[in-house]
């Protein structure tokens, strides 16, 4: 927050007025606003963990859409709006790790969902089911039949005559 704040951004704290956080025990962060934040901020740059909402202004949802797309792909998304058409291809046209709509973090809160990322964003999908398979793997087993039928005899060694005779035939010089 302090790299934004030197950097021009506005920083807005949602606490109640007058509440001092700085003699807290333990680091307490209040809810905070990074509004008009640049490309050049740390907040922009790293996985922010805490109560920090970076807020970027946009004149249209296509232009919303690219500058998205133009980055790695994100852990989160979130859409907030009733206009179901809009929502569509925001979702459709994006690829997040996961998303909430007219929320904040939810998805992650829903254990019957996959959580993860694509690429930069981390890899994988955990909780519930699809955590399961994420973190299992399939073993692939094959075993052939024991009992030679017509020419697949001629398939497995000892390879005898019958194959040298097969292999002349089908590799002529």
């Amino acid at each position: 927050m302090d790299d934004a704040r030197a950097k021009g951004a506005r920083i807005v704290e949602l606490k109640p007025e007058g509440e001092d956080l700085t003699q807290q025990e333990h680091r307490k962060i209040a809810p905070t606003l990074i509004l008009d934040p640049t490309d050049d901020m740390k907040v922009m740059q790293e996985e922010i963990f805490g109560p920090v909402l970076p807020v970027k202004g946009y004149t249209s949802v296509d232009e919303a859409i690219a500058y998205v797309n133009g980055r790695d792909r994100p852990l989160g998304l979130y859409y907030f709006g009733a206009d179901a058409a809009e929502q569509e291809k925001v979702l459709g046209s994006t690829t997040p790790g996961g998303v909430t709509v007219n929320d904040v973090i939810m998805h992650v809160a829903q254990e019957e969902l996959p959580f993860g990322g694509v690429g930069p964003s981390g890899m994988g999908s955990y909780h519930g089911h699809d955590g399961f398979k994420e973190f299992s793997h399939r073993k692939a087993v094959f075993s052939q039949i024991k009992k030679d039928i017509g020419p697949l005899q001629a398939l497995r060694p000892p390879y005898g005559p019958g194959i040298r005779k097969y292999l002349e035939g089908a590799i002529k010089a």
